[in-house]
Parts: C-alpha cells; structure tokens; sequence
C-alpha cells in the first residue's frame, strides 16, 4: 500500500467568515462525548453510543490526530481521516484515502456552518496534499449530507450497504475542484 506524504499538523487555525477550526484540545471532550452520545447525531452513523462508555474511552485531548479539526462552534467538530482499508467503498485498489466526515450536534444545524467548514477543511488539504482525492460516505437517508456532498464537488462513485442502510460513495479530487 501506497502510503500519502506525511502532513504537518497540527496547522495554525484555519479562519473563515464565522468559524475557526483547530487542533483538539482537552477542553473538547465534553463535546466529543455528546456528539457520540447524541441520538439524532448518531442516525445516520450506527447509533448512539452509551454515555458512561464514553466517559470510560474517550482520552483526555480527544481526536488528536492528524486531519481532525474542531470547529469552534460550541466544540463542533469535522475532520479528515484514512478509510480504514477493510471499509467498503475506496477509489483505490489499496485503500487510506483521505475522508471527510462531520458531526455537528443538533443545536448547529441549518445555519450553514457544515458547508463553511467542509471547504475549509477542503481548501487546507488541497494545499497539504495536492492531487490526493478526498472520500465521502453518507447514508443516502441523509438528505442534508447528500445535498453537502454535492455543493462541496464530491462526485458519486458508487453505492452500498453498510450499518444497514444504503450509502452513498463519492470522491472529490483537488484538481478537479479547481476553477478552470
């Protein structure tokens, strides 16, 4: 396997018009927690996970990872991540492609902030890994996600099912998303 160049992080933190996102900080875990446990978060991603679990598993400073950005919005967060190679759905025979997911807890929905925070995340890996293809996966439930994927350039690979519910594959290549 083909592993990606290696990314400096953490970066400074990334401005946009409202948000800042950033490394996580011990400070966030009270937020991680509650995304994990929140029943309306968790529709679309397996589930809520018990609390007193959480609080038993989640490290001090918790995400602390190369990619993962804590949007500071009420600790919501977005990150990247490599697809694990035994998940479904990859644009390469061998796999780790970079990921973007996010989570935002209820409270932050429908006020764009998703969106503002995505092609940030975008923008910044776009110069951290020119020319590496970003993968995303949604449950094709999820309307919001799907209509995000789409405003953000993601481009359908194809679809599966996974956690019992069919998802939706795409990927959005740095190069392409540029204007032309």
């Amino acid at each position: 396997m083909t592993e990606p160049a290696p990314v400096a992080w953490p970066p400074a933190p990334i401005r946009t018009e409202r948000l800042v996102l950033r490394e996580p900080k011990a400070r966030d875990r009270a937020a991680f927690i509650d995304l994990s446990a929140s029943p309306e978060v968790g529709t679309y991603v397996g589930g809520a996970r018990p609390r007193a679990e959480l609080e038993r598993v989640v490290p001090e400073v918790p995400g602390r990872r190369p990619g993962l950005f804590v949007v500071e919005l009420d600790g919501t967060m977005i990150g990247f991540d490599r697809r694990a190679p035994e998940r479904p759905g990859h644009v390469r025979p061998e796999g780790g492609e970079a990921e973007l997911g996010c989570m935002f807890l209820p409270h932050a929905w429908g006020h764009g902030y998703a969106a503002e925070a995505c092609a940030a995340a975008l923008d910044w890996f776009a110069d951290a890994l020119p020319g590496e293809p970003v993968v995303l996966t949604t449950q094709t439930a999820n309307a919001r996600s799907m209509r995000l994927a789409a405003k953000l350039g993601f481009t359908e690979v194809e679809r599966f099912e996974d956690y019992g519910a069919e998802q939706w594959f795409g990927v959005w290549s740095p190069v392409a998303a540029q204007p032309g």
